[in-house]
């Protein structure tokens, strides 16, 4: 994968997530707050967050973080930031059998 345009992250898409978007990856502005990662994809995906982002893991950098959505909660890793060059990943639940 080719290394993101200046200013940006690269955003990569999996499974559900990829089917709803319709892609596998895209760049997006940084820095940006992860908590406001959802939000930033639902002005996006119209039904994204309801659909695909409320069961879905989020990794920066290959490292699993929370991502807390209700507004009243400081939890400070959803504060974290992601920065230009970063790799965020949106991972659905895969099932197993």
């Amino acid at each position: 994968m080719s290394k993101p345009p200046a200013g940006s992250f690269t955003l990569l898409y999996f499974a559900s997530a990829s089917t709803f978007t319709r892609k596998t990856s895209e760049h997006i502005p940084a820095p940006l707050g992860a908590s406001k990662l959802f939000e930033v994809l639902e002005e996006r995906y119209p039904g994204f967050h309801k659909k695909v982002l409320s069961s879905c893991a989020v990794t920066i950098n290959l490292e699993y973080i929370d991502i807390e959505t209700d507004p009243g909660d400081d939890t400070s890793k959803a504060e974290q930031i992601i920065q230009e060059g970063d790799e965020v990943a949106i991972i659905p639940p895969v099932s197993s059998g």
